[in-house]
């Protein structure tokens, strides 16, 4: 059980994460909620930003995601 605990701990992290990351979450929002007709990968670079922003988060509260 010792698993479930461990993954039930990183899921409650999840808001932290993204509450660290809120600006670049923002912007990837934005972009894909600005057409209706969205495109394969147009907002790719907003999504690394906020990606690299989520994994940096992580390792500096050492979590996995």
């Amino acid at each position: 059980m010792e698993s479930v605990r461990k993954a039930n701990q990183r899921i409650r992290n999840y808001p932290v994460l993204l509450s660290k990351c809120a600006d670049k979450a923002t912007a990837y929002a934005v972009c894909v909620s600005r057409d209706l007709n969205v495109q394969h990968k147009i907002c790719d670079t907003e999504f690394k930003e906020f990606l690299s922003c989520i994994r940096k988060t992580a390792l500096e509260m050492k979590t996995k995601l």
